[in-house]
């Protein structure tokens, strides 16, 4: 199973503010990969933490993609807006053995999303490619995309792309 992140952040490199609010990201975002990306997976891999911000959004951002959340508490989805039923499980775990239980039931591409769960699957050396888009501004503070590592993680430089609104995207495949 390959595993990949598609994510933003301010260019100090913050995917949040400490709140859990990312209202530094533009509000009508023009088209930098986003939809081609999201087509090309099978099932998201989100934490308990994004799955409660995405949950107050006015509609599931998700559609009817299959969503599976890390989680050892119990869930309660019953405030997930929008049309359609949402394809939501709970796993918990190692991310090893995530990816196991996921490769096992047939899925080829899962997108990793939310900082913790990022954080912890890079660790475990189990993401193979991440596009990284950074918006033009500076918050000074929030939630780091990157967090403490064991060892180096040697990237390969894909393809970076810039944007009229300021937007730039870097995609890199984890080497090794």
């Amino acid at each position: 199973m390959r595993a990949s992140v598609f994510i933003g952040t301010s260019l100090d490199g913050f995917i949040a503010r400490l709140d859990g609010s990312f209202d530094f990201l533009p509000q009508e975002p023009e088209e930098h990969g986003y939809e081609a990306f999201f087509k090309s997976i099978d099932a998201l891999v989100i934490g308990r933490g994004t799955l409660e911000t995405v949950m107050a959004f006015d509609t599931w951002p998700y559609a009817d993609k299959r969503v599976v959340v890390l989680s050892s508490r119990p869930l309660d989805l019953s405030k997930i807006k929008g049309p359609g039923t949402p394809r939501v499980e709970q796993m918990s775990g190692d991310p090893r053995e995530i990816v196991a239980k996921l490769d096992a039931q047939g899925v080829k591409h899962a997108y990793i999303d939310g900082g913790d769960t990022i954080q912890r699957f890079l660790r475990a050396g189990l993401i193979q490619r991440l596009t990284i888009t950074r918006v033009p501004v500076l918050i000074g503070s929030g939630r780091p995309l990157f967090g403490a590592l064991d060892a180096d993680v040697k990237l390969r430089h894909v393809a970076t792309r810039s944007y009229p609104s300021g937007l730039v995207t870097s995609e890199y495949e984890i080497e090794g």
